[in-house]
Parts: C-alpha cells; structure tokens; sequence
C-alpha cells in the first residue's frame, strides 16, 4: 500500500508470515520475507498482544537492524498484564521504538505513521498522488477476495487458501480459490453457500460497477509443494 501525503510518501511492503517451513510453498515464503528486510528504509516487526512472545518471534528479531520500530498489535483484545509482559519482553531486545497499535480500532496508528516519517530519507516521490497500490489489477482482483474470504470466515488459513483470476473477459471475471482438504472447502463454501455468497457481495463492493464476478473453490492438495503452481501464483 501507498500513503501519500503532502510532505511525504510511504510506501509499505507487507511481507510473508515467518514459520517453520513444511512445504516449497513455506520455504519460498520465509525466503521472500527476508529478502524483503534487504533493500527498505525501516521494519516495522509486527507482534501479536493476545500471544506470548515466541521462539519465532525471537529469531526473526535476531535477523533485524536494532533501528526497526515494534508494533504491538490488537492491544485492543489484549489485557493491561499481557501488553505489559510482552512489553517488557520485547525491551529487552534495544529495538528503536515500540508502538502499542489496534489496526482494527486504529489506535497508535498515526503515532507509527509519524515515526516512520520522521525516518524517511528525502528523495523524490515514487507514485503518482492518486495511486494508493502498484499490484495488477488482476492480482488486486484475486488477493481482495483472499483477503475477504479471511475476513468472513474468521479463520487463520493464510498459506492453506490461495486465490487466482482463471478467467478476465471484463466484466465477467473467474476467481478460484485454492485449499489443500475438503474440510477446507466446505468451510469457504459455507453451509448452504452463504460463506463464498458474502465474500462475492463484499468483494463486489470494491470493484466497478456492473463486474460479474464468479467465485470457484478448487481442492488440490499439493498445490503447496510444486513449482509450477507457486510460479502461476506469485510465489
């Protein structure tokens, strides 16, 4: 995403999720996700509240320059105890700054959006003012209904659904959703349809008027570990 202001432009790189990898697909993301570290002017490390801090947690912290700034996210659904105590943990480490955030409420946020100005480099801006992304506009097509998908089925299933436009014939576009069990597809479809029924209103709703979007979920349960399927799907 793109935020654009009359002093300064930001330009946020949102990596992968950092895990054990069991998969190509695991594998391919935590590369990505380092190789992002290269190259940025500041890393935002992003910590659940509602969670203790973890191995993982302290082994990405290791790979990162001790000027990135810390985010606490979802303070919101965490208690006064939980944020202190990860607050406490996380200080240990001498990063630069540490943010408490909810990016659900919106609380904190601009307080990091100051933070990250503030460190800028001065240069020209990279983006017109009207742009807010730099994603095609078919995978702009494929990661919104992803993203509501997630968001109507509440489930933490980020690298076990994929998304992909099969078909662009404007306006009728194909969307097929990728999941690795038939358990995963009966919980995209919804019972009697009514989950992928709600992603395609909430998807609609950001696309232009008249679109017929058509959402096919599809189980292939190796999608995960071969190339050529992380080659198509921008992994």
């Amino acid at each position: 995403g793109i935020l654009t202001r009359d002093d300064a432009q930001i330009v946020f790189v949102d990596t992968p999720g950092i895990g054990k990898p069991r998969t190509l697909l695991g594998t391919r993301l935590n590369e990505s996700a380092y190789d992002a570290f290269q190259g940025v002017d500041i890393v935002l490390f992003v910590v659940d509240a509602t969670k203790p801090v973890g191995t993982g947690d302290l082994q990405i912290a290791e790979k990162l320059s001790r000027e990135a700034l810390v985010v606490l996210n979802k303070v919101d659904r965490a208690t006064h105890e939980q944020i202190a105590k990860q607050l406490t943990i996380l200080g240990e480490l001498k990063f630069a700054e540490y943010f408490p955030v909810s990016a659900k409420t919106g609380d904190g946020v601009d307080e990091i959006v100051d933070a990250v100005i503030k460190r800028l480099p001065e240069g020209p801006a990279f983006y017109e003012t009207e742009v807010i992304g730099d994603m095609p506009e078919e995978a702009w097509v494929a990661e919104l209904v992803r993203e509501q998908l997630l968001a109507v089925t509440d489930q933490e299933l980020p690298h076990s659904i994929a998304t992909r436009v099969s078909e662009w014939e404007w306006p009728r576009v194909r969307v097929e959703i990728l999941v690795e069990r038939e358990s995963q597809k009966g919980i995209v479809i919804g019972k009697g349809g009514e989950v992928l029924k709600e992603v395609g209103i909430r998807a609609r709703r950001q696309l232009e008027a008249g679109v017929f979007l058509e959402l096919f979920v599809k189980v292939d349960k190796d999608w995960q570990k071969k190339p050529n399927s992380l080659d198509r799907l921008g992994y």
